[in-house]
């Protein structure tokens, strides 16, 4: 499926091609809250990074979080870089080198009607905000961290063809 977004103030647009449309992971890490989440959450989809087209990169900023190691108390730079309008300040996308092929753009960012997920995956509920209530259906899915299923590998679980 063809994905366009773009940010609030139209300086940045994009496209792209993603295999794995559905928008259900919402992940309530201090990250995502923070940088896209004003809902208490982001939602991120995937796409393929070699079909990323963007207009207005000079726009873009990329921000790479501060992580502390709950253990040791140091703190080191993320390897993903999350890419945001340095005008409006919309995220537009997450990409990590551990994962080159992939790109993930925020569903808050695209402006191509998605298809409604039948079930959605609350992940990261160990650093959800108190003041965030998870609002659930009933095939919904709950992690304190991170699941093992792959957005992939939900989307096959699933049955869910790519929509054109």
């Amino acid at each position: 499926m063809r994905l366009d977004g773009s940010c609030q103030c139209g300086k940045v647009r994009f496209k792209l091609r993603s295999a794995h449309p559905y928008p259900f992971n919402l992940c309530y890490c201090g990250i995502c809250r923070k940088t896209a989440g004003a809902g208490g959450f982001a939602i991120n989809l995937s796409g393929d990074y070699e079909t990323l087209e963007v207009e207005g990169r000079e726009h873009i900023t990329v921000y790479q979080a501060e992580l502390a190691d709950a253990e040791t108390g140091k703190t080191r730079t993320s390897s993903a870089e999350r890419s945001f309008c340095s005008i409006c300040g919309s995220m537009l996308w997450a990409w990590a080198p551990d994962w080159p092929e992939l790109v993930h753009p925020f569903a808050s960012a695209v402006d191509t009607p998605l298809p409604t997920p039948p079930e959605r995956t609350h992940l990261m509920l160990g650093s959800r905000a108190g003041w965030v209530g998870v609002r659930a259906d009933p095939h919904d899915q709950f992690f304190e961290r991170y699941p093992s299923e792959s957005i992939a590998a939900w989307h096959q679980r699933l049955g869910l063809e790519r929509p054109d």
